[in-house]
């Protein structure tokens, strides 16, 4: 289902892009624009309509897939963070403190804490 809303959803964000485009410029900033003409139905008014017309409703149709997938994206069963997809620590048992009590919450940083030494880090004197 999520698969045909995005497939939706890109093909009315690409004619959108091009309805937007081929709209005329009706600023006149560089004294650019087609010319007058009557009121017949391609004609600049008469497709001016059309363009805009065209543009509200893939407007409309880009903001309703829009929604629709954060519904979709909203109730999927899935971890709320990529941090906690990742599996917990493998050797079997968190870190404690001197309380006994477990330091970590399971998280990646504790999975990547390094294990405690057993014995003695420099070699003993002799």
């Amino acid at each position: 289902m999520e698969t045909v809303v995005i497939v939706i959803h890109l093909m009315v964000v690409l004619a959108l892009v091009l309805v937007v485009l081929l709209q005329r410029s009706e600023g006149g900033a560089l004294g650019m624009g087609g010319g007058g003409g009557g009121g017949g139905l391609m004609s600049s008014r008469g497709t001016a309509n059309i363009l805009t017309r065209a543009t509200a409703v893939l407007a409309v149709a880009f903001f309703a897939t829009s929604l629709t997938l954060s519904l979709i994206a909203k109730n999927q069963e899935s971890p709320a963070s990529v941090l906690d997809a990742i599996p917990a620590a493998t050797n079997g048992a968190l870190a404690t403190t001197e309380g006994g009590t477990e330091s970590g919450s399971g998280g990646i940083l504790d999975a990547l804490k390094p294990a405690e030494p057993t014995g003695p880090q420099v070699p003993a004197a002799q």
